[in-house]
């Protein structure tokens, strides 16, 4: 379903104010009146499509996996200052700006529809949405602001503390109690129509707790979502060229995207990124490193990786993922190989042998062709190696590689290069910090 996001619509083109955090939907401005939050609960969904495309290119495009063509540019994955002016912008602005606005512009309609709505389901789903903006905003940006409280009016707006919350306790603090209120508050039946539903939560929450490093939390998390993913009709698709599509099985929550509804950001959208559409990213930008990694996935599995040739054109060093107008292509926040992977690799880090952990991989390899490899590698640290390569191989071009890297310690060996853990994290739109008159602070390095 594409609709979700038309009550939206004429409450999401706002005019610019000083702060972009005061981009609010114009209905939260006149909250007090309002008997119905289902329109403030859509665009909370809607500015979501907003996000996804930068950060789809920052885990893409930042990592080994996709390089940019850039002439008179500062290359983007470069490790150095994005605060060079190109074109009178900050580089900041230009490439995260949009996913900083964006997501706070959700928090806040999230927020009025927590604090106002009468309706249970409403208020979950909003939880769900906030959950999952901030998720989104410590992974790129580590420490950011908290705001969890709605403002009724804008002139309110500097007032509120803009001081960044360390990401350990905005986890604490807001991401895990906001998706575990998801879990109590919801059921499934929002899968795949776009809404928040309970097992999408359940295994959110278990990817936030694989971020925060809490693996022994994750493993009952995630494990869960796999005892319950048969019964909620969410199954690993037979066909790995169906992964993607709409109607995929195994996705368990999905921005929708469509060509016949405006995305709340403009430009190239991610799949065009991917299918060598933007300007920026040549068609011929898949890294010889990727190609090599399907090559070695190969070998190790006897056999032609089967999802090679569905992901990436080896000659051409393009990518064929994606075959949908860019426009209609719905970005994934979660399926359900993903969340088997996340499972497979918590149970290795809480020391499970390796006997129970790769068994878990048979499914995805045997759909792409290959054999097991239980008894291939034993030690846990080649489990963990061999769960990294079955990520990169399986989810390349969804968004996922740059933050894996990040959060597995494996950016150095990966990247070949030793590279500063201040560029770990992507720099603060400079807008925020004069706007807030210092109080947001840049990362360090930036």
């Amino acid at each position: 379903m594409k609709t979700i996001y038309i009550a939206a619509i004429s409450m999401v083109l706002m005019t610019s104010c000083d702060n972009e955090l005061d981009q609010v939907p114009l209905v939260d401005l006149e909250s007090n009146n309002l008997e119905s939050f289902a329109g403030v609960l859509n665009a909370a969904y809607y500015y979501h499509t907003g996000a996804v495309t930068p950060q789809a290119v920052m885990g893409e495009f930042r990592a080994d996996n996709l390089t940019f063509e850039f002439d008179d540019e500062p290359p983007y994955p470069d490790f150095h200052t994005y605060n060079s002016d190109l074109g009178g912008l900050a580089i900041s602005e230009i490439y995260f700006r949009p996913f900083y606005r964006d997501l706070y512009k959700s928090i806040l309609s999230a927020n009025t529809v927590i604090d106002k709505s009468e309706s249970a389901t409403e208020v979950a789903e909003a939880k769900f949405l906030r959950a999952l903006s901030y998720s989104k905003l410590v992974m790129v940006f580590g420490d950011v602001p908290v705001i969890l409280t709605p403002q009724p009016d804008v002139s309110v707006i500097p007032d509120v503390n803009l001081t960044r919350q360390p990401a350990t306790e905005v986890y604490n603090n807001v991401i895990i109690p906001d998706f575990q209120a998801a879990i109590a508050g919801l059921d499934n039946s929002g899968l795949g129509t776009g809404r928040a539903s309970k097992i999408a939560a359940q295994g959110l929450l278990g990817k936030a707790y694989m971020f925060r490093g809490d693996f022994a939390q994750a493993a009952i998390e995630l494990g869960t979502v796999i005892n319950e993913a048969e019964a909620a009709e969410v199954t690993l698709e037979a066909d790995f060229a169906n992964v993607i599509i709409d109607e995929s099985s195994e996705i368990l929550f999905a921005t929708k995207m469509s060509s016949s509804i405006p995305n709340s950001s403009t430009g190239t959208a991610f799949a065009g990124w991917f299918q060598g559409k933007d300007t920026k990213a040549d068609q011929d930008n898949v890294t010889l490193s990727l190609i090599a990694a399907f090559d070695a996935s190969s070998a190790a599995g006897g056999s032609e990786d089967l999802r090679k040739e569905l992901t990436i054109d080896s000659e051409l060093k393009r990518g064929v993922k994606y075959t949908a107008d860019q426009y209609d292509q719905d970005f994934i926040e979660l399926r359900l190989t993903d969340v088997i992977l996340m499972y497979a690799e918590a149970l290795n880090e809480t020391s499970s042998p390796a006997a129970t952990v790769l068994p878990l991989l048979d499914p995805i390899r045997t759909r792409a062709g290959l054999t097991s490899l239980t008894g291939t590698v034993s030690s846990q640290a080649d489990v963990k190696q061999a769960i990294l390569d079955e990520r990169r191989v399986e989810l390349a071009f969804e968004g996922h590689r740059w933050f894996d890297l990040v959060r597995t310690g494996t950016v150095d060996a990966e990247m070949e290069q030793t590279i500063s853990s201040n560029y770990y994290v992507f720099p603060i739109p400079s807008s925020e910090i004069l706007a807030s008159d210092g109080e947001i602070t840049q990362n360090e390095g930036y």
